[in-house]
């Protein structure tokens, strides 16, 4: 029992503080980006805030194809099947190069267009425009590095992953200090000058992480496959990635419209919101780091075919999941009173702040049994439509509409309408309970070697525990 225990907390470290880190470093640099902005002027600041829209948007295209790729790798990994794995990843990445270079392209040529859809002031439209077609190169790169990083992360490889993430991030902090405040001999360039950054930033991050795939021992990207047809892998990726894409859209435009019936509450509102939502997003990135170290090891002895295995250390990582989640809710809760006294508010916006930190500290208490079970254990399994249905029953047929009748309808007080907006977390969990235990995840999704090649690893052992849940 005890080598049991050793390799599963092994297996935790070695995933969960790398991703960890990573979402953590990722936070910090939309953390310093706002405060530098801020110390040139506050259109800079609001301008790149509404261009970020865009990076957004397009974040939910790129993380669901890496979420779909991410779920057939973690098990073909854990079936040491190289082989599969280098025919999986360029269907992602040649959608992910769609997906980036379209955004690239509008972002060069009609950048005004874009910016218009988020506000109607002549100074940000002009501004945010000039920041995105400095920034656009940059989104067509983090397309493709994603795909690598994903690869790295779900090959063993998850701390070279994390590390090439936070080098970007550092870089990125560094160049954007020394471009929009011209240090170092530098000119003034403000405004381009952190959009200049991101894409020297992620130039080194794809850069380092391609070299890192060239080693003999790498799984490769194999860019000469890139329209290449595989039939019998094309189809499972497609029908495992469709609901992870569908359920990063549904929640994409959900939360985005949850910052608009927020926007349309008065600018105290809108103020306590923003501190909120940067708080929340740096005390949970251990939330998310549990999360993805979930996919990937419950996906890899998934796809060994040890599926008791499996199902203990889902269980396991959900227990820990419910007590990290208390812990990060309540240790929110407790440093809300040091949040209210640095964040520059006006007396009701600190007030309203109070209440939303409170009541986001319970929300976070959810979140984190729902990220580990709906984005680790069920992912891991290929049982990727629950999340998109839980996204649109919670928050599409409760949150949004409950939402715009409490504020635009009934009128009701700010705090309120906040609570109602984030309950979908809450709201989810009974749903969630059923369907774990249900136990449809608990399956290998791989193909038989003999349909795509299997490179085996030496030293590893490549025999299964149970079959009968293996699915074509």
């Amino acid at each position: 029992m005890g080598n049991t225990n050793d390799d599963f907390y092994h297996k935790l470290i070695s995933l969960v503080l790398p991703i960890t880190i990573q979402s953590f470093m990722l936070a910090l640099v939309s953390a310093t980006d706002a405060m530098m902005l801020g110390l040139v002027d506050q259109t800079s600041l609001a301008a790149v805030s509404l261009a970020g829209q865009v990076q957004f948007v397009l974040s939910l295209f790129v993380t669901g194809m890496a979420a779909g790729m991410a779920i057939l790798i973690a098990q073909y990994w854990g079936k040491r099947d190289k082989a599969s794995i280098e025919r999986v990843v360029p269907i992602a990445l040649r959608m992910n190069l769609i997906f980036g270079g379209i955004f690239t392209i509008a972002s060069m040529l009609w950048p005004q267009l874009l910016m218009r859809f988020f506000t109607n002031d002549a100074a940000l439209i002009a501004s945010g425009a000039d920041y995105l077609r400095a920034v656009s190169l940059s989104y067509v790169l983090c397309a493709i590095s994603q795909i690598y990083l994903t690869l790295l992360k779900n090959t063993d490889h998850a701390a070279l992953s994390s590390r090439i993430s936070c080098m970007a991030v550092v870089l990125n902090i560094i160049l954007n200090a020394v471009l929009i405040f011209g240090l170092l001999g530098f000119p003034v360039l403000g405004i381009k000058g952190a959009a200049y950054a991101t894409v020297i930033a992620r130039v080194v991050e794809l850069i380092w992480a391609y070299l890192e795939t060239k080693y003999p021992d790498r799984v490769r990207v194999l860019w000469k496959e890139l329209f290449t047809r595989q039939q019998d892998l094309a189809g499972d990726f497609w029908h495992y990635t469709t609901p992870m894409l569908g359920a990063s859209l549904v929640w994409g435009i959900a939360y985005t419209l949850y910052s608009v019936i927020m926007g349309h509450m008065g600018s105290d509102a809108v103020a306590a919101n923003s501190i909120t939502s940067i708080a929340k997003s740096m005390i949970s990135c251990l939330i998310r780091g549990v999360a993805g170290g979930t996919g990937i090891i419950v996906g890899n002895l998934l796809g060994a075919g040890a599926l008791e295995k499996a199902k203990d250390y889902a269980k396991r990582l959900t227990v820990m999941s419910i007590i990290i989640g208390i812990c990060t809710g309540g240790l929110l809760m407790l440093l809300s009173p040091l949040i209210i006294k640095i964040a520059p508010l006006s007396k009701m916006a600190a007030s309203y702040l109070q209440g939303m930190l409170i009541f986001c500290g319970i929300n976070i208490m959810f979140q984190s049994v729902n990220a580990t079970v709906l984005d680790g254990v069920f992912c891991a399994g290929g049982d990727s439509k629950f999340d998109m249905k839980g996204n649109i029953g919670a928050m599409w047929c409760f949150s949004v509409p409950m939402g715009f009748l409490a504020a635009f309808v009934f009128k009701w007080p700010v705090m309120m309408v906040y609570c109602i907006v984030n309950l979908d977390e809450i709201v989810k969990i009974p749903a969630v309970y059923l369907h774990y235990k249900k136990y449809i995840w608990v399956r290998n999704i791989t193909r038989e070697s003999g349909i795509t090649g299997k490179d085996n690893i030496p030293g590893e052992n490549n025999t299964t525990e149970d079959n009968t849940a293996q699915e074509a």
